[in-house]
């Protein structure tokens, strides 16, 4: 019985790992990595709400994600960067004043629309003209990025509430998913305000949602 309940106690903390953001737990964080190397799904915590992650190149991975929230692959998912360094890996070329924007605001809790470059509709087996880039200001996330060696594919995990959009205590959202998912990265109580989307792919930039962050540094 006692090996029963080890044995049971290990599978638990295999799918939730508790990580700080004041000081990663290396070890720890190689298992979120080999996680998404294998095709696993995650949920992870952001500078703004808890969000589903998996490794960008792994189509399976992806098409998980679109089952869990009932959207398409082709839906409009943004992908979390580490920092702009590989910004042309998926995007066309950009102005200066919008690079120079979103040097202002990143990290931070900024969703940045941009036009895909001829590599992002393979990666989504879709027609995707666009790509959303956020860098959040999140030590946890930008971690598990840096880690991974890419980006991740990223959806926020939505309510079933009416009243609350977003869920925000990773007890909930365990108790919700932990038959989901592959893993649940748990960075302690969320936010449940989303990120500011800004679409920057004409001649003015739109601002398509208004969420956390302040619109003056912009």
């Amino acid at each position: 019985m006692k090996s029963r309940v080890n044995a049971l106690l290990f599978v638990f903390l295999d799918m939730r790992i508790r990580l700080y953001e004041e000081n990663v737990n290396t070890k720890q964080l190689d298992q979120v990595v080999d996680c998404l190397k294998k095709g696993g799904v995650i949920i992870y915590p952001t500078d703004t709400v808890y969000a589903f992650g998996a490794d960008m190149y792994n189509s399976k991975a992806v098409e998980k994600i679109s089952r869990l929230k009932k959207i398409s692959e082709s839906a409009n998912y943004s992908i979390i960067c580490h920092d702009l360094s590989n910004l042309s890996d998926y995007t066309l070329q950009i102005s200066n004043d919008i690079f120079r924007m979103m040097k202002r605001a990143l990290p931070g809790p900024y969703t940045f629309i941009l036009k895909a470059n001829n590599q992002v509709p393979k990666l989504f087996h879709s027609k995707k003209k666009t790509i959303g880039i956020r860098v959040p200001d999140n030590v946890i996330a930008r971690a598990i990025v840096e880690a991974l060696g890419n980006p991740i594919i990223s959806s926020s995990i939505h309510d079933d509430d009416l009243v609350l959009e977003y869920t925000t205590d990773p007890d909930l959202i365990y108790e919700r998913y932990e038959d989901k998912i592959d893993l649940l990265v748990d960075g302690g109580i969320g936010d449940n305000e989303a990120s500011t989307v800004l679409d920057c792919t004409g001649d003015e930039i739109e601002i398509l949602r208004e969420g956390k962050g302040d619109l003056s540094i912009l």
